[in-house]
């Protein structure tokens, strides 16, 4: 498939998937959605992408929220549609780990991509809202579960009811994202946390995102139980051996994913 709306190229171990609509602040339109969707199903099925990493062009914005455009002709029917819903649960569901890098604006439908995503970094000048209330509309990509989930119920309704941005400082303090970076740095820092987490036996980082998302919607005892039989089947890999030598032997491992 050609992409117009992004840009999606194979960095190492990490694909990194750009929204490229600089001219309207990598505002989100259905036909980039279905370009994101198409780029991370691509990515997933990619042997050699280990990481998937999104970003935006520019360094004004990762995305500035739903193109207004459509949204203003978007009537009940189509609202029901699981659109930027869709994406932010196939972030979640695909086994690879997936990291939003985020430099300026990163509001509305933006803000809800990249709360699909595993890990979030961000610019200094980064900043995060869900403005939806002041158009007369709520989120609709998944904002209202996603985000208290993440921040807490507190900081979950304070974002959600007053729409007022907030900056990369507070975003982290409250752990909306993990860690902030100079611009120049944004990419080569996904790319060596991509690099890291490539180092791991492939088993790892797939089963520890599906126990973190099991255990976020499960009981305390369901989710012990499930960690439980997931670290039972990981001890009976070759990996598992190999990495534990290498340990004790002081090398680097040679995992082959088995």
């Amino acid at each position: 498939m050609a992409f117009e709306n992004i840009d999606y190229r194979v960095d190492g171990p990490m694909a990194l998937i750009t929204i490229d609509r600089e001219d309207r602040h990598n505002a989100i339109s259905l036909g980039t959605l279905d370009e994101l969707q198409v780029a991370v199903a691509q990515a997933a099925d990619d042997d050699s992408v280990r990481v998937i990493t999104i970003t935006g062009a520019g360094s004004a914005a990762f995305a500035s929220g739903s193109d207004l455009s459509e949204v203003l002709h978007r009537d009940f029917k189509k609202a029901l549609e699981p659109i930027v819903q869709g994406l932010a649960d196939q972030l979640e569901r695909t086994p690879k780990p997936t990291i939003a890098a985020i430099n300026g604006i990163c509001m509305g439908g933006g803000l809800e991509v990249a709360l699909g995503c595993d890990l979030r970094i961000a610019t200094p000048n980064a900043r995060f809202a869900t403005p939806e209330g002041k158009l007369g509309i709520i989120p609709g990509g998944g904002a209202t579960a996603r985000l208290p989930r993440l921040v807490g119920r507190g900081w979950g309704m304070e974002m959600l009811l007053m729409g007022d941005p907030i900056d990369a400082e507070r975003a982290l303090q409250i752990g909306l994202i993990t860690r902030i970076v100079q611009p120049e740095e944004l990419i080569p820092e996904a790319r060596r946390m991509a690099a890291h987490l490539a180092s791991f036996a492939p088993f790892v980082p797939r089963t520890m995102k599906a126990m973190v998302n099991f255990g976020m919607e499960a009981s305390l005892a369901g989710a012990l139980m499930l960690e439980k039989y997931a670290q039972g089947a990981l001890v009976q890999t070759d990996d598992k051996v190999e990495g534990i030598s290498a340990f004790l032997e002081k090398r680097d491992p040679d995992f082959k994913g088995r």
